[in-house]
């Protein structure tokens, strides 16, 4: 069977800057041993399939699959599969898109960076534990006394994170292998164009490399650094430098809520045969 499909890069200062998202439409009929096994080959840190909604609310439902697991949320991926919906010609009733997957409905807004999402509820969130926090000291090879906290910010994915005082130390870190998900996050000098700089690294997910840009991370590090007072929104986060990528991520709050935001652009567009 024919069905559409297109690669989309996300969050990408300029085009194929930041990550790339596998969105297969018209996903209705695939197995879940087929969404899987596609996944893997796209061998993309996600690829999406797109259905129809189970709940009256939602625009559409997506399925988000690494080459190794299905998430209940992911970030790009959200804002990639919406970005190809529109063009696919989805239309959305009231001019928000609502978008059904594991973790809920998540709301997508057109903002002038491109599109945004609201950030969901973490699951898990808190200082780490002692223990948790020196794996985390290990793994990123540092002294413990230079992270200002370690937190769990935690919307699916699994997200532990150490938080530095510099961006400049951010990106000089040089990790050993790691077998759980980590986040790094350092702030720039006041005046910045970026307010901190963001890494992810995720094995468990099946990323064999650093991720260039990663919304879900983003969205709970903002989620916790505006409700400590670390930060102010909006603010412009930077991910990818250290690997050669130029992710920019606009992050705004409002109503209570933190939207999380950035460009979309079609880099591949046509049909696979699945």
């Amino acid at each position: 069977m024919t069905r559409r499909f297109s690669q989309v890069d996300v969050f990408g200062s300029e085009g194929g800057a930041g990550n790339p998202v596998a969105v297969v439409l018209d996903a209705e009929g695939m197995s879940d041993a087929e969404m899987q096994r596609f996944a893997n080959w796209t061998n993309l840190a996600e690829t999406t399939f797109v259905l129809p909604p189970t709940r009256p609310e939602a625009d559409y439902r997506v399925r988000i699959f690494t080459p190794v697991l299905e998430l209940p949320f992911a970030g790009h991926p959200t804002l990639g599969t919406c970005h190809a919906w529109l063009e696919g010609g989805g239309e959305a009733a009231d001019g928000e898109i609502v978008q059904e997957c594991d973790a809920g409905l998540i709301r997508i807004r057109r903002e002038q960076s491109g599109l945004a999402f609201a950030a969901p509820p973490m699951v898990r969130s808190g200082p780490a534990s002692e223990e948790d926090a020196a794996r985390v000291a290990a793994a990123l090879k540092v002294d413990p006394a230079e992270m200002l906290a370690v937190e769990w910010v935690d919307n699916g994915p699994g997200w532990i994170v150490g938080l530095f005082e510099s961006a400049e130390r951010v990106l000089e870190l040089r990790p050993d292998r790691l077998d759980f998900d980590l986040g790094a996050v350092g702030f720039h000098p006041p005046g910045s164009p970026t307010a901190i700089e963001v890494r992810a690294f995720a094995p468990v997910n099946g990323l064999a490399m650093e991720d260039p840009v990663t919304g879900s991370l983003q969205a709970s590090v903002a989620q916790w650094l505006l409700a400590k007072g670390r930060l102010q929104a909006p603010y412009v986060a930077s991910q990818g430098g250290a690997i050669g990528r130029g992710g920019k991520v606009f992050v705004s709050e409002g109503d209570g809520e933190v939207w999380v935001g950035g460009r979309a652009e079609t880099v591949i567009d046509g049909k696979v045969t699945r």
